[in-house]
């Protein structure tokens, strides 16, 4: 047995029908695209969103608002997260590994939620007040990247 010899079980599969083959095969002279029309031309594809000549859905509908296109976007970690962490310095590295941010790279906000007992040095691109207030408090350091 290998996966050379596996066959579809009976009546799984049908044959292919073939369009254009005469009067005999009963999908001849018109090959099952009706008579004249949009789709019976040659050529005659048509892109998934078409809505035949009508205006499109994406034109109809109102736009609003406005895309800031450098707008820059921080992963929030909580003061109470960083208990979990066992260490002196907390840098953008040990927060990935401790899955509170989710990719390298990404901007780090450390927002006040929580208590923080322990004096830690934490990197990180953003502080909230309440946050720095709490990790110098507990004689720790709030360092900007």
């Amino acid at each position: 047995m290998d996966l050379g010899s596996l066959k579809h079980a009976e009546g799984a599969t049908r044959k292919t029908k073939r369009i254009g083959r005469g009067p005999g095969s009963g999908h001849g002279k018109t090959a099952t695209r009706g008579h004249k029309g949009q789709h019976a031309r040659s050529g005659a594809k048509h892109r998934a969103w078409f809505e035949g000549g009508q205006m499109p859905l994406q034109r109809r509908v109102p736009k609003r608002g406005f895309t800031h296109i450098f707008k820059k976007t921080f992963e929030i970690v909580n003061v109470g997260d960083l208990e979990r962490i066992q260490a002196a310095r907390i840098t953008a590295e040990q927060l990935l590994e401790a899955n509170l941010i989710p990719r390298r790279g990404a901007r780090i906000k450390i927002l006040g939620e929580g208590e923080i007992k322990k004096a830690v040095e934490i990197e990180a691109h953003a502080f909230s007040k309440s946050a720095e207030e709490k990790i110098q408090a507990a004689g720790g350091k709030a360092i900007r990247i």
